[in-house]
């Protein structure tokens, strides 16, 4: 599938990229010919079902994978050099934060790390704490916060080295539907303050359409982008979209992308 951002800055970019795997001589495609790009402060949401390489996709993006075929750029630079910058934040969907630390203390890790201004640290801790609603939990441990407050710290700890771009790897998928939403709306809120270029795998379509700019679905054996979709429901998202009648269309016509590309799937295993 060609990708054309004309008129746009693009921050990441990928083209022909493949990835296989196997042993012995056995070799299968976890991800087949993927070519797109994605454009400064765009959000772009990768959605699939289980086994469509959404994750492999985000982990070559960040560096933690490497394709068997094919060129990723982030910034016109190797993601490499680009994860050695510490010029992107990730999250998963375990926020996989140290037990032993405060949650100021989570965050200010990778300032430590950097080795920064310590007297600059505490305002920038303070900033990031407000930004995701925890200004005051700083002093609490994890296992004193709920799940969906720990995934805002490890959020914030992404965010604490200025990062111009966010991988977000199914970050809810572990919380309650309230919750999630919650997190969704939060997520936005972020956004709106940090205009960051975001890339986010999910398997829920009406989470996709609530959050991006573009939609892209991503189909199995082997992993590839099948169509993508652009959302216009406008810059600044209420809750409330949630209940208009364009936000129900659009997440009907998402989901009825899905038999197609079944039937697809179908015609290539004869």
């Amino acid at each position: 599938m060609n990708s054309d951002r004309a008129g746009q800055h693009v921050d990441i970019s990928l083209d022909g990229v493949w990835v296989t795997a196997g042993k012995k001589g056995k070799t299968s495609t976890v991800l087949q010919d993927i070519t797109l790009d994605v454009g400064r402060h765009e959000f772009v949401t990768l959605l699939g079902p289980i086994g469509s390489g959404k994750s492999t996709l985000l982990r070559l993006m960040a560096d933690l994978q490497q394709p068997s075929k094919g060129q990723i750029s982030l910034h016109k630079a190797h993601p490499r050099e680009i994860r050695l910058r510490r010029k992107f934040g990730i999250v998963s969907a375990q926020p996989g934060l140290f037990e032993w630390r405060t949650v100021r203390e989570n965050i200010e890790l990778p300032l430590e790390i950097a080795m920064q201004n310590r007297s600059l640290i505490q305002d920038k801790i303070d900033h990031l704490l407000d930004i995701v609603g925890l200004t005051k939990f700083s002093d609490y441990f994890p296992w004193q916060l709920s799940p969906g407050m720990q995934q805002r710290v490890a959020i914030a700890r992404a965010l604490s080295l200025d990062p111009p771009i966010l991988f977000l790897d199914e970050p809810f998928s572990a919380l309650d539907a309230f919750t999630r939403e919650k997190l969704q709306d939060q997520l936005l809120h972020l956004k709106e303050k940090t205009n960051l270029t975001i890339v986010f795998v999910s398997n829920s379509v009406s989470e996709a359409v609530f959050l991006s700019h573009r939609i892209l679905i991503m189909v199995p054996n082997p992993g590839r982008l099948h169509s993508q979709h652009e959302i216009h429901l406008g810059s600044e998202r209420v809750p409330n979209v949630r209940e208009t009648m364009l936000f129900h269309e659009l997440t009907a016509a998402i989901r009825n992308c899905f038999p197609a590309a079944a039937d697809l799937i179908q015609d290539q295993l004869g």
